[in-house]
């Protein structure tokens, strides 16, 4: 498939000129009336139900999208700590929340109170050895077990089907980020994410899993 290609360009620090964010054109699911939403998830009754962060309010989840998320839930209930999710969907006046798009699923008592979620385009990782990369508005930063953290500006191109590829090659570093939307276990955690992760750093691979971030509208 031919990748469609246009050019943005995204500061880093004062030692970059910019780098190229190249987009496709391929068109998108309208995400007109749906909102993104953090929170927790609990069940009750039978019923699923979503309580957004920073809310008293509680929502019966009603899965439209197909996301499979009760069986997401399911799976990890049995571990310990609180469960929390991020998707995206429409809160209805009759008290149920019709999910369009599943973001991830994980135990964490602290995801709601990220400091940096909003401010993140991207977030990737995996283990053994434990990696993770932040890509901002900014740029990227990779940090690596036993390696100094890497920051440095990217090249994004879309390959179509969701599939793309982040890219530097600054500061002598070659550096591939290839994101693909397909769901994701993380090995360590448990948690499922909507997309696959393969980190290469000087011919160095990687493997893992990643989601958007509060400020990509996907």
């Amino acid at each position: 498939m031919r990748a469609a290609r246009s050019l943005l360009f995204v500061a880093l620090l004062p030692v970059f000129a910019g780098c190229q964010l190249i987009q496709g054109q391929v068109e998108k699911p309208s995400t007109a009336g749906l909102t993104r939403l953090q929170g927790e998830l609990t069940t009750a009754d039978g019923k699923l139900l979503f309580q957004p962060c920073q809310s008293s309010q509680r929502y019966v989840v009603n899965d439209l999208g197909g996301t499979s998320i009760r069986q997401e839930a399911a799976t990890l209930a049995d571990q310990q700590g609180n469960l929390f999710a991020d998707v995206r969907g429409r809160v209805g006046a009759d008290g149920q929340l019709n999910l369009q798009q599943l973001y991830r699923v994980e135990r964490s008592g602290a995801a709601c109170d990220d400091p940096n979620f909003k401010r993140l385009i991207l977030r990737a990782g995996g283990n053994a050895p434990d990696w993770n990369v932040k890509v901002s508005g900014k740029g990227m930063v990779i940090e690596r077990s036993g390696q100094p953290a890497l920051a440095l500006p990217y090249l994004e191109e879309q390959l179509g089907d969701g599939r793309f590829n982040l890219s530097s090659e600054a500061n002598n570093q070659k550096v591939e980020l290839w994101v693909a939307p397909q769901r994701c276990v993380d090995s360590a955690s448990g948690s499922v994410q909507q997309m696959s992760a393969e980190l290469r750093v000087n011919g160095q691979v990687q493997r893992g899993c990643a989601y958007f971030g509060g400020s990509r509208d996907d």
